[in-house]
């Protein structure tokens, strides 16, 4: 399946990014990933094979990654934010794990603090 990218109030939610237009390679490396790129390309492998749900937590205004939340096919929902952006992984949990359930009929546990 395509991304979806999902409206989680003062947040946004949206496929991770690594093109001419948008990088979330600086905000991954931030959160520990040695290789953003790869960890992109993971990401968008596993929203087409149905396998796990990965979203960047986004600024509206902005773009910038916050926090990545995902959700794989078993339930297990995993996120992490970057310093200072613990509120945007908190109020991602909830409108990712329904967004989830509803594309991977899984029935979401709780947040495990862990990169997704």
């Amino acid at each position: 399946m395509e991304p979806v990218e999902v409206n989680a109030g003062a947040w946004y939610l949206r496929a991770l990014r690594d093109d001419d237009r948008l990088s979330d390679v600086r905000a991954l490396r931030l959160l520990g990933v040695p290789d953003p790129a790869a960890y992109v390309r993971s990401a968008d492998r596993a929203w087409s094979d149905e396998t796990a749900l990965r979203w960047a937590v986004c600024v509206p205004t902005t773009g910038e990654l916050a926090a990545v939340v995902g959700v794989d096919a078993s339930g297990t929902v995993r996120g992490l934010a970057r310093d200072g952006f613990a509120d945007a992984l908190a109020d991602a949990v909830d409108p990712a794990s329904r967004c989830a359930a509803a594309l991977l009929s899984v029935d979401p546990g709780p947040l495990r603090t862990a990169l997704p």
